[in-house]
């Protein structure tokens, strides 16, 4: 497991350097291992980066210094690596972390693929996200840490349109695991605040001025509809797509489709 000294940051780098890298960011009830359907592919093509984000997976360490920044630990580890310019892609909170970063590291992001847009990034506190919230506050005043990953499915896979389905029964055991483990990494951090910038992420997206692409599901909860047309609609030159039967984790419910996608993006963005 390669952890970065600069930062204790966990990451994976694989495929051909010469070119511009991918950073990958992953969502908040994931990490790294959530990239696992596109990496095979992506870095045969390309020069890949995924990371966990402070608290994630293999990032277990807490943070030197408090409050802490997500954005910062981005930028420092990819400096770490030599990583001067990349195309990132965010999912849901990993997405509002690529766009803090572009917004205060701007010369390190090249372009912007954000799936399910949350996060910082989101402005609304639909019904949906609040009986989500509550269900988890909930099973973690009991201590019912179960419970807790089952809200994290039921509004994060299966979204409040759906019942659980046998066809994303692996979808949901991998992020239950990912989710847990994020659960327990942070069990005692209190005390730990993060950054948030100032003015907020979602006021500063006029200020972006790099290829911006929006994915939105269909199936996912409302606040995150309300965030993909925000960016879309403030970014200059953003675009939004809309994946009418897919919730809030399109990368992992249709894998074949965003590797598609991605490439299709990188091609577009890369001038190839």
């Amino acid at each position: 497991m390669p952890v970065c000294p600069d930062t204790d940051i966990a990451y994976d780098r694989a495929g051909p350097t010469g070119g511009t890298p991918v950073l990958l960011v992953h969502a908040g009830v994931a990490d790294r291992r959530m990239w696992e359907p596109q990496w095979a592919a992506l870095t045969r093509r390309h020069d890949v980066v995924r990371l966990d984000l402070r608290g994630f997976g293999e990032s277990a360490s807490r943070p030197a210094a408090v409050p802490f920044a997500h954005h910062d630990d981005v930028a420092d580890t990819l400096a770490a690596l030599g990583v001067e310019r990349a195309h990132v892609v965010g999912c849901s909170f990993g997405a509002g972390v690529a766009v803090e970063t572009a917004l205060e590291h701007p010369d390190l992001v090249a372009s912007l693929l954000l799936a399910a847009p949350g996060g910082s990034l989101m402005t609304e506190m639909s019904p949906e996200l609040r009986q989500f919230f509550d269900a988890e506050r909930e099973a973690m005043d009991r201590g019912d840490l179960d419970a807790a990953v089952q809200a994290n499915l039921d509004w994060w896979v299966d979204g409040p349109q759906r019942d659980a389905d046998a066809e994303r029964s692996g979808v949901r055991d991998l992020v239950a695991t990912m989710q847990r483990r994020a659960f327990e990494v942070t069990a005692d951090w209190d005390d730990v605040e993060e950054v948030e910038l100032d003015p907020p992420t979602a006021e500063r997206l006029g200020e972006l001025a790099v290829p911006t692409l929006v994915l939105e599901g269909g199936l996912d909860i409302p606040t995150i509809g309300v965030a993909a047309r925000d960016v879309a609609a403030q970014v200059p030159g953003a675009r939004r797509e809309v994946w009418t039967n897919t919730a809030h984790l399109p990368s992992l419910e249709r894998p074949e489709d965003f590797q598609a996608l991605l490439e299709e993006w990188l091609a577009e963005v890369s001038g190839s």
